[in-house]
């Protein structure tokens, strides 16, 4: 297949609308369900290439969770703690594959960008994913096989119409890449860089010492970071990412973003959101809303008399800002990475605070003296790479 007709681009009145191979190449995919769109496609093609490359540098499967081609998570499949496991929402499914931890990872450390995903997995899907999938809100999924009673599953989801696309994991593309704006077409060499350990080496801090579980979560951040909306961002911890910070003009506001979105991720780890009693029957998704809401500055959105009876069985306590405070200083040795370099020692202030202990990023500022202060200031150790990571 050499080409393939969509229903519409970005928008219904973007028509015609088709993906295609130059020359004599065929299509790398097979659309085993559904109907992809052009939207979805992005997704997958990027989302694709992150956990490819993740799997590359870390030997482990991989999962990422897109959105608007860009990562709502991605991550690595190492086991699940009771916790995290409670707060993924998957405490119920017994011992998950490797792959399914990754998905399972990817899929709940932003539950809220992470609604209505386009899923992206390394290795072939299992039964253990797809039992993950069949239960969340999302849109599809690209992997490079299924294994039959995982791809059952998987056609039984939105009524038979759950997009399921297998990736030829052999597919190499062109060295150079084109597309038109406006008319005009651009092209440019494949960001075809290999993020691996031999980007760490540099640290430029007085704490040099940078372990190698730190290393690969670096490299998940840099990896992810490849295939984000830049000016990008992203906290990692424990192989996955917990904070994506994405699009900004402003490098600040990207860790001020990406680091809420960490807090977040820890916050709900904590005895007063692990206790919350729901009532019986609430959908998924109103669980998560409840949480972020309660979590979050405008608690009392979801604790007003008339208003918490529909979510919780009890009215919870406020969790106040001092108790989060408390539960935010227990985060520890996040790793943050950095599409660009940090222009002002502002945003290693703001990584203190969601637990940062290792940064990498580009360096090359007339102010790194400045961030490298502000480093040391914190004890942390920080790599610059040499190499910038904007993606458009």
């Amino acid at each position: 297949m050499k080409e393939l007709e969509l229903k519409y681009g970005c928008n219904p009145n973007q028509k015609p609308s088709r993906i295609y191979m130059e020359g004599d190449r065929e299509l790398p995919i097979q659309v085993l369900c559904g109907k992809p769109g052009y939207i979805n496609f992005l997704d997958a093609f990027n989302g694709w290439q992150l956990v490819k490359e993740l799997k590359e540098a870390t030997g482990l499967p991989a999962a990422a969770s897109f959105k608007h081609v860009s990562p709502a998570g991605a991550a690595v499949g190492l086991p699940l703690d009771d916790t995290l496991r409670k707060i993924y929402w998957v405490d119920d499914m017994g011992d998950l594959s490797p792959l399914a931890c990754a998905y399972a990872r990817a899929r709940g450390a932003d539950r809220m960008s992470s609604f209505g995903d386009f899923i992206a997995l390394s290795d072939v899907c299992d039964v253990d994913t797809a039992r993950i999938i069949k239960r969340e809100v999302s849109d599809g999924v690209i992997a490079p096989g299924y294994e039959p009673e995982a791809l059952e599953i998987l056609k039984s989801k939105k009524k038979g119409n759950y997009n399921v696309i297998q990736m030829d994991p052999e597919y190499v593309p062109d060295p150079v890449e084109r597309k038109q704006v406006f008319g005009i077409t651009f092209e440019q060499g494949r960001n075809n860089l290999k993020i691996d350990r031999d980007l760490l080496s540099n640290v430029v801090t007085k704490n040099k010492e940078i372990p190698d579980s730190a290393k690969v979560d670096l490299m998940i951040s840099l990896i992810t970071l490849k295939y984000t909306q830049s000016n990008s961002v992203c906290y990692v911890k424990g192989g996955q990412a917990i904070g994506i910070g994405a699009g900004q003009q402003s490098r600040v506001h990207c860790t001020r973003l990406a680091g809420q979105k960490a807090d977040n991720w820890f916050l709900r780890q904590a005895p007063q959101v692990l206790n919350l009693q729901f009532v019986d029957g609430i959908k998924r998704a109103d669980r998560d809303n409840a949480i972020d809401v309660y979590i979050g500055e405008d608690y009392m959105d979801v604790l007003a008399d008339g208003r918490w009876e529909s979510v919780f069985q009890v009215k919870p306590p406020v969790f106040t800002k001092e108790e989060k405070r408390a539960w935010l200083d227990q985060m520890q040795d996040v790793a943050l990475g950095s599409d660009a370099f940090f222009p002002f020692g502002d945003n290693i202030d703001r990584a203190y605070k969601s637990g940062v202990k290792y940064v990498a990023e580009p360096g090359g500022s007339v102010r790194d003296d400045n961030v490298i202060a502000a480093c040391d200031q914190y004890g942390m150790a920080m790599a610059f790479t040499g190499i910038r990571l904007f993606h458009h």
